[in-house]
């Protein structure tokens, strides 16, 4: 992605005064708190009837289909399908052998993201940094994504409570790839809340969500598609707070609808 250009409504910041005062960051804050808030409670609404709506047609194919009626849980792993190489040749160089082997065994994730109601990837980016986390953010109409890049251990999960901390009021659905098993979580407030099926997650989230979950697409692949992709360590803390300050004060860049600039 080519340098952010400069924003014409900024010129006339000085750098050596505050970017908005506290109260004006507390009213932008409150407004995120209700707008997610707003959003939050339409997509947890969404889910349920997602929700229901799986069980019904569950119990409908298993009336119809008798002894098929039980499958296989979303993501569990077909060991047959598991292709162990002869040699580390075989291995992808740029991941490595060992991070190889930590995926296949679950030690590491081998894929993580946040999947947010936050349009713009700039805006997410900059929440990422905010919360210390690495990570490419994916802009969607249907919520911004944010790649993670810490994979090791509890480290996807350690994200989602950090952005759902320093961001108060917003909720993030945790994806993760452990061992080619998929698991989602939706967070609130630093906590785990309940988990989802992988294909309800899918079904209401755009195709390329999937596609990076299932390590078919990447996000640098996705940037060459022509979506927007914002790397968090682009920004440090002022350039974060620069980003948030032009998606909430009116006439620096739009006002806020939806955590989003229209």
């Amino acid at each position: 992605m080519a340098d952010m250009p400069d924003d014409t409504n900024d010129k006339d910041i000085n750098p050596d005064e505050p970017l908005f005062s506290d109260e004006e960051l507390d009213a932008a804050m409150s407004d995120f708190e209700r707008e997610f808030a707003q959003s939050d409670d339409a997509a947890q609404s969404d889910l349920s009837e997602q929700i229901k709506q799986n069980d019904q047609n569950g119990q409908i194919d298993g009336e119809t289909n008798g002894d098929h009626a039980e499958t296989p849980a979303a993501g569990d792993i077909d060991f047959d399908s598991i292709d162990i190489p002869d040699d580390a040749s075989e291995i992808d160089p740029s991941v490595g052998f060992e991070d190889e082997l930590a995926g296949l065994i679950g030690n590491k994730a081998k894929r993580a993201a946040l999947i947010t109601r936050i349009a713009s990837a700039e805006l997410l980016a900059a929440f990422c940094q905010l919360s210390d986390i690495s990570a490419d953010c994916v802009g969607s109409n249907q919520g911004a994504v944010a790649v993670l890049r810490n994979l090791d251990g509890d480290g996807p999960e350690a994200a989602a409570k950090d952005i759902t901390t320093v961001v108060s009021g917003m909720s993030v659905i945790l994806g993760v790839n452990r061992a080619d098993k998929l698991e989602v979580t939706m967070y609130a407030g630093g906590k785990p809340g309940p988990t989802l099926a992988p294909p309800i997650l899918f079904n209401s989230t755009p195709r390329f969500v999937e596609d990076l979950m299932l390590g078919i697409v990447t996000a640098a692949q996705l940037k060459e598609q022509g979506l927007e992709v914002v790397d968090s360590g682009r920004f440090d803390h002022a350039s974060a707070m620069q980003v948030i300050a032009r998606h909430t004060r009116p006439g620096k860049g739009g006002s806020v609808h939806g955590a989003s600039i229209e």
